[in-house]
């Protein structure tokens, strides 16, 4: 990533009590939090004089963050990409489709690696079976009052504007199909920030009891899930690969018995068509 330690010439200053280390990339100061009479958060220590002398390394649990080489051994321990005991609802692979070792070829390879001849037969078999298939696809482009004053914030670039658009119409979609109510939960897959649950509770108001589940497979900051406390809705969030999630043995699900809700806006990967909304 490009970045630069902080200049107060054209960038102002960070925040009180967080990083001053300038990411060029974002065109903004980090905004994590620094410990007491730091300058620099833990990732941006490298950064600051006094720190120089120590060397920061990728964590090889996950190499999107760093750590100091001498502070390895206890990093490994805590990290947030550890190996975790399995919860009773991993089974592994449940929802990756029936393996059966005579049709599985010994090395999967992408389309574009496939001869002409071999192409064309690819084509005839996924022809044949999707015959009889009502397989003609409709664009229902809806949007949703709840996001009416977020949608016309002027304040919103490209980027905001489109995945807004996008958790507009997947609830104007669910509205219409009439699952947009109270007693209820809503697992939402592949997460992410949680903020199409955080729109789904705005439009729901104060309806009764309503639980979502946020199912991600990796560590997500800025979570906004967080940020729900209101007494009729209940937020769970559960670090796992869809692939190997089993509903049935989520002890929310099967305690309180509600009809279960699936959503999801960007998705990919194994089990992904077990999925009711998505919209990438």
């Amino acid at each position: 990533m490009a970045a630069s330690a902080p200049t107060p010439h054209g960038t102002g200053f960070p925040a009180e009590g967080r990083c001053g280390y300038y990411v060029e990339k974002k065109k903004r100061f980090c905004r994590m939090v620094v410990a007491a009479g730091k300058r620099f958060c833990g990732e941006h220590a490298g950064a600051a004089e006094e720190e120089n002398a120590r060397k920061r390394i990728l964590c090889p649990l996950d190499p999107k963050h760093t750590v100091y080489e001498d502070q390895l051994a206890k990093h490994l321990k805590k990290c947030n990409s550890r190996e975790k005991p399995k919860p009773d609802f991993f089974i592994q692979d449940i929802n990756a489709g029936l393996k059966d070792e005579t049709e599985i070829p010994e090395q999967l390879v992408p389309i574009s690696f496939l001869s002409e001849e071999q192409m064309e037969n690819l084509i005839k078999k996924l022809r044949k079976a999707s015959e009889g298939l009502n397989s003609t696809l409709k664009d229902q482009i809806m949007s949703h009052p709840a996001l009416h004053d977020a949608l016309n914030d002027p304040k919103n670039g490209d980027s905001a504007t489109k995945h807004l658009k996008q958790q507009a119409s997947i609830l104007g979609n669910i509205e219409k199909l009439k699952l947009l109510g109270p007693r209820r939960c809503f697992v939402e897959f592949g997460a992410g920030k949680g903020k199409l649950s955080h729109w789904v509770d705005i439009a729901l108001k104060d309806a009764e009891k309503v639980h979502f589940i946020l199912v991600e497979k990796v560590t997500t900051r800025f979570k906004v899930d967080g940020k729900h406390r209101k007494k009729n809705s209940v937020f769970e969030r559960l670090q796992i690969d869809i692939q190997h999630l089993c509903l049935n043995k989520i002890p929310l699900l099967s305690k309180e018995k509600l009809p279960v809700v699936g959503i999801g806006k960007h998705l990919c990967g194994v089990a992904t068509d077990d999925v009711v909304w998505g919209a990438t």
